[in-house]
């Protein structure tokens, strides 16, 4: 039995697949408050923490998947392969690499930090917190830059990372206009 791996494909390859193929299924995996700061004109915002692989019923036709720079997307593409999607394809660097090519895009909302970086800002925030309340308060907070470590660390070795889903779900990376189910 032959199983489906996750194909990439450059962000100029599929400006030009698109162009020649309007009815391509590209979908945005972003928060819908990233989404609505800046996205490759023509994709739907489909968000990495509500993404359904049974909305995409083609099973036959490949969809083309973005996020800010490839990791959410991969992490779609492995969630829609593994619910027996036949062809899942990864846009190499994502919406970085499709404004670098100076693509079409639309910017429809206000501009948001992207979610790694919300990520790495509430991480490091209560790891330097927790440092500075171990040493000037009581040496007990010292579990909390443990805990944020051991975090980090669990995400790193799993591709998992709880804090990013929690974030994601926060109220202003949900969108202004979002239809998408949050």
């Amino acid at each position: 039995m032959q199983t489906a791996t996750i194909e990439q494909i450059n962000a100029t390859d599929l400006a030009a697949l698109w162009r020649s193929n309007p009815d391509l299924s590209v979908i945005d995996v972003r928060t819908p408050a990233e989404f609505e700061s800046v996205h490759a004109r023509g994709a739907q915002l489909r968000p990495l923490h509500d993404l359904n692989p049974e909305d995409f019923t083609r099973q036959n036709q490949p969809v083309y998947i973005l996020c800010k720079s490839g990791v959410r997307a991969t992490q779609a593409a492995e969630k829609l392969l593994e619910s027996g999607m036949k062809r899942a394809i990864v846009v190499e660097g994502g919406t970085d690499a499709w404004i670098a090519a100076g693509l079409p895009i639309e910017r429809t909302g206000r501009n948001v930090l992207p979610l790694d970086r919300q990520m790495r800002l509430v991480a490091g925030t209560m790891i330097f917190a927790g440092s500075l309340l171990a040493l000037l308060v009581n040496p007990a907070f010292v579990w909390i830059p443990l805990f944020m470590g051991c975090g980090l660390v669990f995400s790193a070795v799993t591709g998992i990372c709880p804090m990013s889903n929690v974030i994601a779900r926060m109220p202003w990376n949900r969108g202004s206009s979002c239809g998408c189910g949050n």
